[in-house]
C-alpha cells in the first residue's frame, strides 16, 4: 500500500510538462523555429480578423482529429496576444467539444462505444453524469480524468443533453484557456527578448506579464484542486492531499 501511494504521489504532470520545456528549449536552438513562428504570426495576423477565425477553424478541426491542444492554445497567445488567443481558443474548444459530441451520440455511436468499453474510467464517469449531470462534466472540464478529444467523445455517450453539455464545457474550459494563452504570450515575449527585438519593451508590462502569468497560474491551480477535491467526494478521482482521501472503489 505504501509504494502504491508513492506511486500516486509522482507529479507525472508537472514531470511531462518540464519534459516538454526542456525539448522545446532544445528545438528553439536546433530549428529555425523563430522564422517558422514568424512567418506564421505574418500569415494569420495579415489576415486580421479573419485569421482569428482561421485558427479558430484549424484548432477545432484539430481537436477533432485528436490532436492535442495545448500547443494549438499556447499558440494563439503567441500570434494574436492574450485577448484575442483567448477568444480564438475559447470558441474553437467549444466547437470541437460540440462537434465530437454530436459525432458520438448520433454518426458513429458503436465506434465510440468501443473505445469507451477500452477506458477504465468511463463507467464511472458516466454514471456520475446520470447522477449530477452538467456539475460533473463541469468539474471534470476543469481537472479531466481522460484527455481533452477523447472526453468530447465519451460525453456523447452519457445522458447529458447537448446544450448544457455545451454551456457547462464553454464555462469551464475558461481557465485552462487563459492560463495555455497567456504562457503563449510570455512565450513571445521570450523569444522577441532573445532576438533583440523587445528592448523597448517597458519593464513595469515586463513586471505584469510576469506576475499575471503567476497568478493566472496559481488560480487555475486553486481551480483544479478544488476539482479534485469535489471529483473525490464523487469517487472520480484521487483527493488533492491524503487528508482529503476518500475510500477507493475497486476497479
Amino acid at each position: 500500500m505504501a509504494s502504491q501511494n508513492s506511486k500516486r504521489a509522482i507529479p507525472w504532470k508537472a514531470v511531462g510538462a518540464a519534459l516538454a520545456l526542456v525539448a522545446l528549449m532544445v528545438l528553439v536552438r536546433q530549428l529555425p523555429l523563430q522564422m517558422w513562428l514568424a512567418q506564421l504570426n505574418a500569415w494569420v495576423a495579415g489576415m486580421g480578423m479573419a485569421g482569428v477565425l482561421v485558427y479558430a477553424a484549424i484548432y477545432a478541426v484539430a481537436a477533432v482529429l485528436f490532436v492535442p491542444g495545448s500547443v494549438l492554445t499556447i499558440g494563439a497567445g503567441f500570434i494574436f496576444g492574450l485577448a484575442w488567443g483567448i477568444v480564438s481558443v475559447w470558441f474553437a474548444a467549444t466547437l470541437a467539444a460540440a462537434i465530437a459530441f454530436l459525432i458520438a451520440r448520433y454518426l458513429a455511436r458503436e465506434k465510440v462505444s468501443a473505445w469507451a468499453r477500452r477506458n477504465p474510467k468511463f463507467e464511472a464517469i458516466d454514471d456520475a453524469i446520470g447522477r449530477q449531470g452538467w456539475k460533473i462534466v463541469a468539474l471534470l472540464r476543469l481537472s479531466p480524468l481522460v484527455p481533452f478529444s477523447l472526453s468530447n467523445y465519451l460525453y456523447g455517450l452519457t445522458a447529458i443533453r447537448f446544450w448544457p453539455y455545451v454551456l457547462t464545457s464553454w464555462i469551464a474550459m475558461f481557465p485552462g484557456t487563459v492560463l495555455y494563452v497567456y504562457l503563449g504570450v510570455a512565450g513571445r515575449v521570450g523569444l522577441e527578448a532573445a532576438a533583440g527585438r523587445g528592448a523597448g519593451r517597458d519593464p513595469l508590462q515586463t513586471a505584469f506579464l510576469i506576475v499575471g502569468l503567476v497568478a493566472t497560474g496559481v488560480a487555475t491551480w486553486l481551480v483544479t484542486r478544488t476539482a479534485k477535491r469535489a471529483l473525490a467526494e464523487a469517487r472520480l478521482a484521487t483527493p488533492a492531499d491524503p487528508s482529503a482521501r476518500v475510500p477507493e472503489t475497486t476497479s
